[in-house]
């Protein structure tokens, strides 16, 4: 296991605990922490692994901070004029 795959599960954990503790802000805070490190941690998941391994992050991103994702797509379902 290399250090990338480490650091993910350790991402994993921190982002579970995150949303344990109770939030004023509905964690909105948290989950743009958890974005802005995310990236660089997909990124090198890419690099040092297979390309299979980096989708699967990033679906285990998308299900750990599910809210953004959903108000992404209606953002963008919203720019392109769908219904």
């Amino acid at each position: 296991m290399n250090g990338s795959l480490i650091a993910l599960f350790v991402w994993l954990v921190a982002a579970n605990v995150l949303a344990m503790i109770p939030s004023k802000d509905n964690h909105w805070r948290r989950a743009y922490f958890l974005m802005g490190c995310a990236v660089p941690l997909v990124v090198w998941l890419f690099v040092q692994n297979p390309w299979w391994v980096g989708v699967l992050a990033i679906f285990a991103g998308m299900s750990v901070l599910r809210w953004p994702v959903i108000y992404l797509g209606r953002w963008l379902r919203r720019k392109v004029g769908g219904a």
